[in-house]
């Protein structure tokens, strides 16, 4: 095993991978807003275009997750090792009491994506790839043995026994929203591009190059596949699809290849950007995600069942709910960071857990 080599990037660098996880937020808002508001299924363009973020949005995050973890650890991977269990132990902690009140929590997964993720940071690049491709065939032999369909409700999106150990282990590692196989994997991608020249141009552009055609490829790959397979077993569709549920090979090679074209374009335009006055708008949003995104079931949904939005609504309204949303975070993190250095959420995980 090689240990972890520390990548230096520049401040600026990193106010590209803030831009991405800006992005990444906004279009898990919109994703969760147009479930929540029951506006799913509805055809054209937005469809398209609103059905396309689902998955992607959530794997570019724990992609950004995996990036960060890389870089932090650098040289100190012994401290990143302790600091990263503590705040793992607080993500559970804290998207277990989330789950209360939203049963699509991701944070609880997170905290054993970082658990697991830390623990493998020692090893090479070769062997984390190698890992991640178990991930995906372990989830291969898991659907084709085990019931996916335990313990869910799919006309109300409910689990039943989520809080019994068997049905917790299950969802967390098997057929959760986000399970730890093959989702892990991300994290691991993440550490994987860190250790790249993300800050030289030639490795922007491989990635929103290589990305982009990745995606594009799996899609079209995903599509014939699918013909082939719908006339044999429409059983086997879930097999070769690239959708989220269940989280298959082809969706996990799809959300790598998209989390690459999103991080390849923040990089690539992030100096324009700078110039223009915008980034300093946007980047302060992109350091605050924990914060936002509880912000956006408490708030966010919270407002929307308060005036009697969820449920039974057009995709132009939950679209149209969503971008005010993110407009309203967008502004209050920018003036919060006027006078705060961290998210409220973020100074309280730094000062409970390092």
């Amino acid at each position: 095993m090689a240990g972890v080599t520390e990548n230096p990037i520049s401040r600026s660098r990193l106010e590209g991978l803030d831009l991405a996880r800006y992005l990444a937020f906004v279009g898990m808002v919109i994703v969760n807003f147009k479930i929540a508001m029951g506006a799913e299924g509805e055809q054209g363009l937005l469809g398209f275009l609103t059905s396309s973020l689902e998955g992607r949005a959530a794997a570019t995050f724990v992609v950004l997750s995996g990036i960060g973890l890389g870089l932090a650890a650098g040289k100190r991977l012994t401290q990143t090792v302790g600091v990263t269990i503590k705040r793992a132990a607080f993500l559970l902690v804290l998207g277990l009491l989330n789950m209360t009140i939203f049963e699509a929590d991701i944070l609880h997964y997170y905290a054993f994506y970082f658990l697991f993720g830390v623990l493998l940071l020692a090893l090479s690049s070769r062997w984390l790839i190698v890992v991640m491709l178990g991930l995906n065939l372990a989830f291969v032999a898991m659907i084709l043995t085990l019931d996916y369909d335990a313990g869910w409700n799919w006309d109300d999106y409910t689990y039943a026994g989520f809080w019994t150990p068997t049905g917790f282990v299950r969802n967390l590692f098997f057929n959760g929203w986000h399970p730890v196989i093959p989702w892990l994997g991300f994290l691991l991608f993440g550490v994987v591009l860190s250790r790249q020249a993300l800050s030289e141009r030639r490795m922007q552009w491989m990635l929103l190059i290589v990305g982009f055609l990745t995606l594009a490829a799996t899609q079209a790959l995903s599509a014939y596949l699918t013909s082939i397979a719908a006339a044999v077993d429409m059983e086997l569709v879930d097999l070769v699809s690239t959708e989220p549920v269940p989280p298959m090979p082809l969706y996990f090679l799809a959300g790598v290849g998209a989390s690459c074209a999103i991080v390849g374009v923040c990089l690539l335009v992030e100096n324009a950007l700078k110039k223009a006055g915008v980034l300093d708008v946007l980047i302060p949003a992109g350091r605050q995600t924990l914060t936002l995104y509880i912000a956006h079931i408490l708030i966010g949904m919270g407002t929307l069942e308060a005036i009697g939005l969820l449920g039974e609504q057009t995709l132009s309204q939950s679209v149209l709910a969503s971008v005010a949303f993110c407009a309203a975070a967008t502004v209050y993190a920018f003036f919060w960071a006027k006078a705060f250095k961290r998210g409220p959420i973020e100074a309280l995980m730094r000062k409970l857990a390092g």
